[in-house]
């Protein structure tokens, strides 16, 4: 009679889990968002180029010889092709974690339904954890670009201006990668598989 009732213990905490499933799921993204969007005002950057440095730029170019000057259209021309091309990566890295976070939340019945078994109980905690992570990825995605945009700021009023187009393609290049690495980030903070 006793493992009657802990069946049907089992079985109620397993159809309460299950019917607020996305109510689960939206508490952990509410919780996330919710961290971020505290955070979005402590991290404060810009990357606006102000008229004294368009100023100091235009001084700077018109006191260059004509050979400079078309080795530095040069290298911006190829500067602004990378550049584009690693915005694309930017935006199919910041969009693909969108599409991840729909597609964890279309497939939450599955392992949530785990959540109250023992043997396979640990399914569900994982996804838990990897919800968590992916929630909270946002954040690090955050904190990248607030510091991306303190390093960009430092180099535009550098006043050389080959430097500073190097220095933007590198600080790009390292903000690209550390996207890639926010997600790996955010699974080991959490214990996440």
């Amino acid at each position: 009679m006793a493992n009657f009732y802990k069946w049907m213990f089992k079985t109620a905490c397993a159809v309460l889990i299950l019917s607020n499933t996305f109510n689960i799921v939206m508490a952990v993204f509410d919780v996330s968002q919710s961290v971020i969007s505290r955070s979005a005002g402590l991290i404060q950057g810009s990357t606006a180029v102000s008229p004294d440095m368009l100023n100091n730029l235009q001084t700077t170019l018109e006191g260059m010889d004509l050979g400079p000057l078309l080795g530095l259209w040069l290298q911006s021309s190829v500067v602004g092709l990378t550049m584009q091309a690693l915005g694309i990566i930017i935006f199919v890295l910041v969009y693909g974690r969108m599409i991840e976070i729909y597609l964890l939340t279309s497939l939450a019945p599955i392992p949530v339904a785990t959540l109250s078994n023992r043997e396979v109980g640990g399914m569900g905690q994982n996804y838990l954890k990897s919800l968590f992570a992916v929630g909270f990825q946002g954040m690090l995605i955050l904190v990248c670009v607030g510091i991306y945009a303190v390093l960009v700021q430092g180099i535009a009023t550098g006043g050389d201006p080959i430097g500073a187009i190097w220095g933007t393609v590198g600080y790009t290049v390292l903000l690209c990668f550390m996207l890639f690495k926010t997600g790996t980030i955010a699974r080991s903070i959490f214990g996440a598989h």
